[in-house]
């Protein structure tokens, strides 16, 4: 898994006159901690330079693939990669303002599976209708599923963990075996009942991005569809804008962040000339906010 400029949302919400825009990052190393981008349209992205959280629990206490959601409290919700490897788990801080955060904790969510070689990508997404937060992570472990040519190592799969508090999680289950290394997955919901997760194929010959579709969170998930994206691709947000949705995700051979429209998820269109993000933003998740929590964000981080 690497990263240039990488994503996933979990919140869906539609553009308005009082809405912005969250987009979490983090620069390499990723020893610093959680930075963020703002924008009033979704598409203009503008770096607060400033860094919120700095990692203190994993093996490598670093903050990769930050992902975040604001829950019906106004709570921000934020879980991330604390290492590259070694961890069974992902690290978790929580806040009402991004100023002050909650001691941080690793989830261990993989200490059942002594053998996992990681924890990547954890991202939330929150179900109104059942008030409850699902966290879905990839993880390998060595000889469980049939590999490609990818290395035993590096086979992964989807896993699912679901919580009301944070305090209590369900038990890990098998979220997504497609027969294929699987990373970097994002959830959006259309309607009830209709769900999308766009999902990249980390095997050899594809190292793209794909979508796929179910008509409840836990899937089963159908229909993936062909590769939307050029290879060497990976980090999928989601946000929706108005009447569509607009995917970015790290292009890390073309060294660019790239986005693409769709209204349906079965077309696509590259819009990259149409957007602007900052130099040395990493994989993180969208999230919308009311603007007066943006400008008082903006007054604190000058």
């Amino acid at each position: 898994m690497r990263y240039f400029v990488y994503i996933a949302v979990s919140v869906i919400l539609t553009s308005c006159a009082g809405k912005g825009y969250l987009f979490t990052s983090f620069h390499e190393p990723a020893d610093a901690g959680l930075r963020m981008l703002y924008s009033f349209d979704g598409k203009h992205w503008t770096d607060l330079d400033t860094v919120l959280l700095k990692p203190t629990v994993g093996k490598q206490q670093v903050m990769r693939d930050p992902s975040m959601v604001q829950g019906p409290d106004g709570t921000f919700h934020l879980v991330w990669t604390s290492s590259w490897r070694g961890d069974k788990g992902f690290g978790y801080a929580s806040s009402k303002d991004l100023i002050h955060w909650s001691e941080q904790r690793l989830i261990p969510v993989m200490a059942h599976e002594p053998t996992t070689v990681n924890v990547w990508a954890p991202e939330i997404f929150y179900d109104g209708a059942t008030k409850t937060y699902s966290i879905i992570w990839a993880s390998c472990i060595p000889g469980r599923f049939e590999k490609g040519q990818e290395a035993d190592s590096n086979n992964h799969r989807m896993y699912i963990s679901s919580t009301k508090d944070f305090q209590t999680f369900s038990p890990t289950q098998l979220f997504l075996d497609p027969g294929f290394s699987v990373i970097d997955a994002v959830m959006v919901q259309r309607a009830a009942n209709d769900f999308v997760l766009v999902l990249k194929d980390n095997t050899r010959p594809e190292r793209n991005l794909k979508v796929a579709f179910s008509n409840s969170i836990n899937g089963p998930w159908k229909n993936i569809s062909a590769p939307f994206s050029d290879a060497f691709t990976e980090g999928p947000t989601v946000v929706k804008l108005d009447n569509q949705w607009l995917i970015y995700f790290d292009s890390y051979q073309k060294k660019i962040y790239e986005a693409f429209s769709t209204t349906d998820f079965q077309q696509f269109a590259n819009v990259t000339n149409e957007v602007l993000l900052p130099q040395g933003h990493k994989h993180g998740t969208i999230v919308p906010v009311k603007r007066t929590f943006i400008r008082r964000l903006i007054k604190y981080t000058k």
